[in-house]
Parts: structure tokens; C-alpha cells; sequence
């Protein structure tokens, strides 16, 4: 939802700030009346429809060309009609965040979700020490802090807050009904999250968006700037780094995965490279990408070569000569 409220402020800057609040309240409403199959269908048929007619979705078009050159052109529409759906779905879902993740290991019967590494979740919650988890904007991403919270993982959920104080407090609301800790990113807020490492919390961050201030690291090929946060408390703390993704399943089901702890990148003097870690990091998730590109946010301006460090930028290559190891395995 608060993705959607985004992408309709770019869109409509205008009309935002009198009209976003009681459309995100309006969609709650419908949502939480319609139930979370129906709400989801609703959502992600709302925005294939309209979501081809925002500006946002040449963003989308020109960033999988981009990562797939050479892809013929209606599997492109395809993936990004897809990126569609799964964020119209992902809108609808807040309003039913709270049943979304109903997964047992005790469980028998069909459930709404399921957990592989459940292993390393008990183990990050048991061992006593502190620990990172970095994810994706796939599928539904809010999933892993509720996941976290059900099983009682002290973590603390970073995450971007609207512009719009309104919104932000409506966003913020959903959120605490269902997650742990959650710290707004912003100025300063490196130190409160220093220090929920320290105190041997539990720290997750989604990595997959452009950060100004970021390291360079290689993304299809191409570099982009991505937040070094994870990477500079790894070093720090030399701590276990986890990746957790969620897939979205036919039937409003879902997988969420968590890794095993990354083998991280070192120096000659054994502590964690931070260019390195988070270059894993990415390398992680462009691979789960590369699986399902079509529950991915392409919308988001991941690639800005304007913005890169001057030695980065000169290396950049062009659309048209970026390679691809591999074509997506699914949408």
C-alpha cells in the first residue's frame, strides 16, 4: 500500500496530497470487506489495468529491457503487467496482514503459508547473538517481519515512511498490529540501529532500492548505488547475514525462504569487506529475481547512472551491451 501511495503521488503530484489518505483508507475498507482472496484479486486487477497508463511503467518497461536485453517484447509487457498485479495484491493485503501468515510446523492440514529455513530462524532467535537480515521488494515483502514476530525473533524492521505525516501514520498503525521493532529510516537513524545490533537485537532491511549515499555494486550487470548499513554492522559486529525472500503462490499462498548465514567477503585482516558484503547481498537477490521477475517493484528507478561516482559512471554500460547470464524462469 504504501508502494501504491508512492507511485499515485509521482504520478499525480497534484492531486496527492488531497487525495491519497482517503483512497488508502477507502481501499482498507473495501479490502477488509472483500476478504484477502478477493481483496487481492481486486488489487491486482485494479492496477494491470491502470498501472500501464502512469508514467511509472515506462520506468518498469525500460528496466527489464534493460536487465533482459535481447527479450522479445510481449514476455517484457508481460513482467511488467505482472509487477502490476503483485503490487495491486500487495496494496489489498495490508488490510489482512494480521491472517496472511498462518504457517505451523505442527500444522497437518492445508495452510495459506509456508516457511523453508524455519531452522534459521529459531537458530538467529536462540543463539544468543545479534544478527542481519536483508531482503526484497518480492511478492508480499512484509511477510518476513511478520514472520519474525510469530516466532519470536526479536528484529527490528527498517523501512522508508511516506512524506505524507497522514500516511505515515495509517501505514504505521497496520504495521505495528503485526510486526516487532520497526525503525524509520532517515537522518540519524544509523546510530538507533547501531544500537539495536549492539543490544544483540535483530536488525532486517530491505536492499533493493537506490540510496544516494550508497556503495557502487553491480545489479544486472549495471551498477547501481545500494544503502551500505548491513554491510558496515557485519563488519562491525561480525555477525550472521541472512537473506529471506517470499514468493507468491497460485491460490493467495505464500513461501517465504530464509538463507543460511552468507559467507561473506573478508580482507587480508579477516573482517567483513563492506563493497564486498553488500555486493553478496545483491548478487543474492538478483537471483531470486531472475526466478520470479514478474513479483518484483520494477517501478522503482533502481538504475541512475547520473548519480553514480565518476569512475563508476565512465564504466556503465549502455542498455544495449549490458549481458545477461540467464532469461527469467517464471513471472
Amino acid at each position: 500500500m504504501l508502494r501504491l501511495a508512492l507511485i499515485l503521488k509521482r504520478s499525480f503530484p497534484k492531486l496527492a496530497g488531497y487525495a491519497s489518505i482517503p483512497l488508502i483508507r477507502l481501499i482498507f475498507a473495501l479490502a477488509r470487506l472483500l476478504g484477502p482472496e478477493r481483496a487481492a484479486a481486486f488489487g491486482g486487477g485494479l492496477l494491470r489495468r491502470i498501472g500501464p497508463l502512469l508514467p511509472a511503467h515506462r520506468t518498469a518497461l525500460n528496466n527489464i529491457r534493460a536487465a533482459f536485453p535481447g527479450m522479445d517484447e510481449a514476455r517484457v509487457r508481460a513482467i511488467a503487467l505482472s509487477a502490476w498485479d503483485n503490487l495491486g495484491r500487495t496494496g489489498a493485503e495490508y488490510a489482512h496482514l494480521d491472517t496472511l501468515l498462518d504457517y505451523d510446523p505442527a500444522a497437518t492440514g492445508p495452510l495459506r503459508s509456508e516457511v523453508e529455513g524455519i531452522e534459521h530462524f529459531f537458530a538467529l532467535r536462540d543463539d544468543g547473538q545479534p544478527g542481519l537480515i536483508f531482503s526484497s521488494h518480492l511478492a508480499n515483502w512484509e511477510l518476513p517481519a511478520i514472520c519474525a514476530a510469530k516466532f519470536g525473533l526479536e528484529a527490528t524492521a527498517v523501512f522508508r515512511p511516506p512524506n505524507n505525516p497522514a500516511a505515515a501514520r495509517l501505514v504505521q498503525e497496520v504495521r505495528r498490529s503485526t510486526m516487532g521493532g520497526l525503525a524509520a529510516s532517515g537522518p540519524g537513524s544509523a546510530f538507533a540501529m547501531q544500537g539495536v545490533v549492539e543490544r544483540g537485537g535483530h536488525l532486517g532491511q530491505l536492499v533493493d532500492q537506490h540510496f544516494t549515499r550508497g556503495v557502487v555494486v553491480t545489479f544486472f550487470g549495471r551498477p547501481c548505488l545500494v544503502n551500505p548499513l548491513l554491510g558496515k554492522l557485519a563488519r562491525h559486529h561480525d555477525c550472521p547475514v541472512h537473506g529471506v525472500r517470499v514468493i507468491r503462490l497460485p491460490g493467495e499462498r505464500f513461501r517465504l525462504e530464509l538463507t543460511p548465514p552468507l559467507d561473506l567477503p573478508r580482507d587480508a585482516q579477516g573482517t567483513v569487506d563492506v563493497v564486498g558484503a553488500m555486493q553478496a547481498m545483491t548478487d543474492v537477490i538478483e537471483g531470486w529475481v531472475r526466478e520470479n521477475p514478474g513479483q518484483w517493484l520494477w517501478m522503482h528507478r533502481r538504475w541512475r547512472p547520473d548519480m553514480l561516482p565518476k569512475a563508476a559512471s565512465r564504466n556503465t554500460p549502455s542498455q544495449g551491451n549490458v549481458t545477461s547470464p540467464a532469461e527469467p524462469t517464471a513471472l
